[in-house]
């Protein structure tokens, strides 16, 4: 097998698809390839001051090429394509297997696909060529003077469950926070900088590469619950990605975005310095790491977070088929009524989402629903919720087929552990290639016209509502943090999404993006000014800095002048975003 030092110094067989690049200006970032970029000497004075080896990211792919011999063990890439355990432990991938592929102005690409059969020859793509696997903050701090002092595009990834692309690009450097494992949960915790009266009981530090599974399982054993991000095998990394975005949660109506729930963060700016921020210190940081937006600040290293007493609850499952390849009456009139009585059920105390997508094998549309009742009892249940099961068993009944009752099912559940570990088990599903859009829709705008809104949502092909705000979400100011202020009116997080198979001409995929921009015209024009969630969004918002952040944008650009000046940390459509080229290497 190839060496791994060959693939970066000098040009390797996977990497000489972008090299030869013109020699940067002070504008522009040193992308691998380019005159700029680092020698071998700099790189190994770099590998002295961490604590780990220097990584060299390949494609995943990678070891089943060449394909008349393969370089790896490319059986268990196979394997293992769609796992996102692995992928996540796997430096160069992402959860979304498109965002690993280099797309040129010319609709060719560079890429490495897992089907050696379509002869596209197995270049690097979007994967970063080289960098750091960070284990603790110094790390870091080595691995980000390095690339401010090289002026290298630089990213920064935990897990790769990064539905925009955003930790990875072209030519880059890699900060992997991934292997930043730390957990110590505070019987009492006091923010470094507040006065002792501001001491939080049960509190919990999770590092950068923490992920929600290992989060639930340190909380539960001391019988408590943490908002937090659900997946199967929990896989999404609770301080990372998901928290700097808001971070949504099923117990988000209950207690708050997951940005609502943190205590203190640590982050490495752009110098090199370290920062804790709080309500007590650097508060213009901590306003700015709660909701805006991973990869534009810093490096953040470790979140701590307020828990909450485990409880019991109701949990409702509801599944359904149809005849039908599009929305046919009998599923309108369900989704349509799940609608109505969307703001009743948020009252109540529920939370939860529903989708509508086609069966993998025969294509006809069903409707599924997993609702939680955290404290609730069936009674309350059977009068909130039994409606929908009500109306979805009336329409069943009518034995035309139009509408079949799967599984219809309301039962007490003792924690929320347990119903996490029931309905997100440990297998996933990965690795695959799409587009998607979003928006949050107020309370007020479902109340108005539920019949409206149904109507808009339904046509969406991949349609996921997630009822997650209202609530506790409702209770904070707007302005209190840089979370979008439109999930404080915000009831449903409502998603769509598109998909392509590997190999699908760049043409195709254009024509796909383009439906999507077309439905995210519709779906605006519901609540035009409301916005989206920044980490489950469209990549084609007309005006991204005002979907993404809404009034807070302004006051987010300031702050991150303050901590990053130099503009080292710049993700798509991200504060700061708007000053660079589309690839975020030059500045405009």
């Amino acid at each position: 097998m190839r060496s791994l030092r060959s693939l970066v110094f000098p040009c390797g067989l996977l990497l000489c698809a972008i090299s030869g690049a013109a020699g940067r200006t002070p504008q522009c970032r040193c992308l691998y390839g380019d005159p700029c970029w680092p020698s071998s000497s700099q790189f190994a004075r770099l590998a002295e001051q961490v604590s780990r080896p220097l990584l060299r990211p390949l494609p995943p792919a990678s070891p089943c090429y060449p394909a008349s011999g393969p370089s790896g063990n490319c059986d268990e890439v196979r394997q293992s394509w769609s796992n996102a355990s692995w992928r996540a432990n796997h430096p160069g991938a992402m959860q979304g297997a498109n965002f690993e592929t280099f797309v040129f102005q010319n609709d060719t690409i560079s890429a490495c696909l897992l089907n050696t059969g379509l002869g596209v020859p197995c270049t690097q793509g979007s994967v970063p060529v080289t960098g750091v696997d960070a284990r603790n903050d110094a790390d870091v701090q080595a691995a980000v003077k390095f690339a401010a002092s090289n002026n290298l595009r630089t990213v920064v990834k935990s897990t790769g469950h990064d539905l925009s692309g955003r930790s990875t690009a072209r030519g880059s450097f890699i900060i992997w926070t991934h292997n930043m494992k730390d957990i110590t949960f505070h019987d009492k915790f006091l923010p470094e900088g507040a006065p002792s009266s501001a001491t939080h009981d049960q509190a919990i530090t999770l590092g950068a590469g923490v992920q929600w599974q290992e989060a639930y399982e340190a909380v539960n054993a001391k019988g408590r619950v943490l908002v937090g991000g659900l997946s199967p095998g929990g896989t999404v990394g609770a301080a990372s990605g998901w928290i700097l975005g808001g971070g949504h949660s099923i117990l988000s109506p209950s207690f708050g975005l997951g940005v609502d729930n943190v205590l203190q963060f640590t982050m490495i700016s752009s110098n090199g310095r370290r920062y804790v921020a709080n309500a007590h210190q650097n508060t213009d940081l901590f306003f700015a790491l709660r909701g805006g937006g991973g990869g534009t600040y810093g490096v953040v290293t470790s979140v701590t977070y307020q828990t909450h007493p485990s409880f019991p609850l109701i949990a409702a499952v509801l599944s359904t088929s149809t005849d039908s390849l599009t929305p046919n009456p009998s599923l309108q009139t369900l989704f349509t009524e799940l609608v109505r009585i969307t703001p009743n059920l948020s009252d109540a105390g529920w939370a939860g989402f529903v989708s509508v997508a086609p069966d993998a094998s025969t294509g006809a549309l069903g409707m599924s629903a997993l609702y939680i009742l955290p404290n609730g009892t069936a009674g309350q249940a059977n009068d909130t919720i039994g409606q929908l099961f009500n109306t979805a068993q009336t329409l069943s009944a009518a034995g035309d087929g139009s509408l079949t009752v799967q599984t219809a099912l309301i039962t007490p559940v003792d924690s929320f552990f347990t119903w996490y570990n029931t309905f997100f088990p440990q297998t996933s599903t990965s690795g695959t290639s799409g587009a998607l859009g979003s928006w949050l829709l107020p309370r007020d705008v479902i109340e108005r016209d539920p019949d409206r809104v149904a109507q808009t949502l339904i046509p969406l092909t991949g349609l996921t509502a997630l009822m997650v705000g209202g609530g506790a979400v409702s209770r904070v100011d707007p302005h209190a943090m840089g979370v979008n202020p439109a999930w404080r009116t915000a009831l449903l997080h409502t998603i769509f999404a598109t998909m392509w198979a590997e190999g699908t001409p760049v043409s195709a995929m254009n024509q796909l993006v383009d439906q999507i921009k077309q439905n995210m015209t519709t779906l605006r024009a519901l609540a035009p000014d409301s916005g989206a969630y920044f980490n489950e969004a469209s990549l084609f918002e007309p005006d991204p800095q005002r979907a993404f952040f809404g009034d807070n944008r302004d006051t987010l650009k300031a702050i991150k002048q303050t901590y990053d000046s130099i503009d080292l940390f710049v993700v798509k459509e991200g504060i700061g975003s708007d000053d660079w080229d589309a690839d975020l290497v030059c500045k405009t």
